[in-house]
């Protein structure tokens, strides 16, 4: 993380660091069954189905704060940039599961770690599945980019009957890049948002005419309050 600005944890490192087991952290998958869809692709697409929260974390607690719309400034995303996403909450019962409030805990003192110790972490969280409904799904249509937070927790959920959604990671500043392609449930990409870009390429199915999908749960970390709040 601090050489190249990302690393990759396998799921049983996610868990150890949560302090809980997997099975707490594989017991808030099948949510992920019951995302409605994302109304604002400029695209035109129905591949993506999505849930959203937002939270203010300190040491050990996670407040949640009343809905809130995702924004993000053109800079950072080129397509939905500028424009104030509301999108359907997390429900309730994924967001009091023990292995949720654990990850967002575990995170945040990692984060805390590489970032000098904040008092509170600002935390949206995202909960994604892009399906390939109409062939083709683009887990990251706005293409590479940053998100205008301080770290991104990219967590893959599942995979399902699909190929393609391969993550890539570049230098912010440089040449250097790597390609790899999530594929083990709650595996982790930690990303320090400052000093690289990322994309997902998009996804197909791996038999013509059965819908697959890929799910994942995207964790943003800010300590300077929530994108689009006053300064």
């Amino acid at each position: 993380m601090r050489s190249r600005g990302h690393a990759v944890l396998a799921a049983s490192d996610v868990a150890m660091l949560a302090g809980v087991s997997l099975q707490a952290l594989q017991a808030l998958s099948p949510s992920w069954a019951d995302l409605p869809p994302d109304t604002y692709l400029k695209d035109g697409g129905q591949y993506r189905q999505r849930r959203h929260a937002c939270y203010v974390v300190t040491g050990q607690q996670v407040q949640p704060v009343p809905p809130r719309p995702h924004w993000q400034p053109l800079e950072y995303n080129a397509l939905h940039g500028g424009m104030r996403r509301w999108f359907a909450p997390v429900s309730q019962a994924t967001a009091a599961a023990s292995g949720w409030q654990a990850l967002l805990c575990g995170l945040a003192r990692v984060c805390a770690r590489l970032h000098g110790d904040p008092p509170r972490w600002h935390v949206e969280a995202h909960q994604f599945r892009i399906t390939t409904r109409g062939g083709i799904g683009r887990p990251t249509p706005e293409g590479a980019h940053r998100d205008g937070v301080d770290f991104v927790a990219v967590l893959l959920v599942a995979r399902q009957a699909i190929k393609g959604g391969e993550t890539r990671v570049f230098s912010a500043d440089g040449p250097e890049g790597q390609r790899f392609t999530l594929e083990e449930p709650w595996s982790l990409l930690l990303l320090d948002d400052a000093r690289v870009i990322h994309e997902t390429t998009p996804i197909q199915p791996c038999i013509a005419g059965q819908e697959g999908h890929r799910d994942t749960l995207v964790l943003t970390f800010r300590a300077a309050g929530f994108l689009g709040d006053p300064v």
